[in-house]
C-alpha cells in the first residue's frame, strides 16, 4: 500500500473538508508511529514501524481524525490533542473504514480475541452491571430505613458505607430505570447520566450494538439543530471562553478586596 492508496482511502473514509497532504517517511521512529502538521496540513507516516498495511492504515485514520477536528475547529489548535471530542471522531472512522472493507479489526478476525471479547462481557461487564443495579436497590432501601430512624442518609453512605455521593446516585437511577445488567457498570452509569428519555435509550442501544461509550454519548445527545461549521463552533468557543474570563475576573476581584481588607495592598 503506497502513500496515494493511503491518502485515496481517507477521502472516501470521509470527504477531508480542506485539503492535506500524507507522505511516508520511509523511516522508522520509535517514539511515534505517524504525527499531523498543523501548520501545513500534512500527515507524516513512519511506514518502516509497521507489519500490514492495516496497522499503518490505523495509524493513518488516527491523524486523518486530528486533520479533521482541526478543520472543524476553524483552524484553532486544541490545548490537548487527544480530547473526548478527538476519541470520538476516531472511533467513527474507524467503524467507517471496518464497514466499507477498508480496515479489519484484529478483535474481530482472531479467535482468541473474540473468545476473550464473549467472555470478559459475559462474565465481568454484565456481572459488574448486576452489581450495580442490586447496590441500587440496597440503597433504595438504605434510604428507606434512614427516613424511618430519622438518619441522614448522606452520613450513612459517606461514613458507614465510604460511598462517594456520585456513585450512590448512580446506582439508585440505574436501578429505577430498569437498565439492561449486560451494558455494565460504566455503561449503566452513562445511561443513567442522560435526562431525556430518548437520550438514554439511543445510548443503550448504541452501547449494545458494540459502540464506544463516547460514540455512544455522542449519537444519543445529537442535535440536528447543533451546527459543526467552524465559524460557529469558533463563536460558540470564544462565547464560553468570554464567560469563564468574566467568571474567573469577579472571582479575581474578590480576592483582592479581601486581601486589601486584611491589609495587604499590592498581593502581587
Amino acid at each position: 500500500m503506497n502513500q496515494d492508496t493511503v491518502r485515496e482511502i481517507l477521502e472516501a473514509i470521509e470527504a477531508p473538508p480542506a485539503a492535506f497532504s500524507l507522505v511516508f517517511s520511509g523511516k522508522t521512529n520509535k517514539k511515534v508511529n505517524g504525527l499531523y502538521k498543523p501548520a501545513t496540513a500534512e500527515i507524516v507516516i513512519h511506514n518502516r514501524n509497521f507489519d500490514s498495511d492495516n496497522q499503518l492504515l490505523y495509524t493513518a485514520i488516527h491523524e486523518y481524525a486530528h486533520h479533521l477536528l482541526f478543520i472543524r475547529r476553524g483552524g484553532i489548535q486544541m490545548a490537548r490533542p487527544h480530547t473526548q471530542e478527538f476519541w470520538a471522531l476516531f472511533h467513527g472512522l474507524l467503524e467507517k473504514a471496518q464497514s466499507m472493507g477498508f480496515y479489519h479489526s484484529v478483535f474481530d478476525t482472531i479467535p482468541e480475541f473474540r473468545q476473550l471479547t464473549e467472555a470478559i462481557k459475559e462474565r465481568c461487564l454484565a456481572g459488574n452491571g448486576s452489581l450495580l443495579l442490586e447496590l441500587g436497590r440496597l440503597l433504595v432501601r438504605a434510604e428507606e430505613l434512614c427516613r424511618t430512624h430519622h438518619a441522614r442518609f448522606e452520613d450513612y453512605v459517606e461514613r458507614v458505607l465510604g460511598l462517594p455521593r456520585k456513585t450512590v446516585s448512580t446506582a439508585i437511577q440505574a436501578q429505577s430505570l430498569e437498565l439492561d445488567p449486560s451494558l455494565g457498570w460504566d455503561g449503566l452509569a452513562l445511561v443513567a447520566s442522560l435526562k431525556d428519555p430518548e437520550a438514554r435509550q439511543k445510548a443503550a442501544e448504541a452501547l449494545l450494538n458494540g459502540a464506544t461509550p463516547l460514540l455512544a454519548k455522542r449519537a444519543a445527545m445529537s442535535s440536528p439543530k447543533q451546527s459543526e461549521e467552524p465559524v460557529d463552533l469558533l463563536l460558540a468557543e470564544r462565547r464560553k471562553l468570554a464567560r469563564s474570563i468574566e467568571t474567573m475576573t469577579e472571582r479575581l476581584r474578590k480576592i483582592e478586596e479581601r486581601l486589601r481588607e486584611l491589609g495587604i495592598e499590592d498581593p502581587r
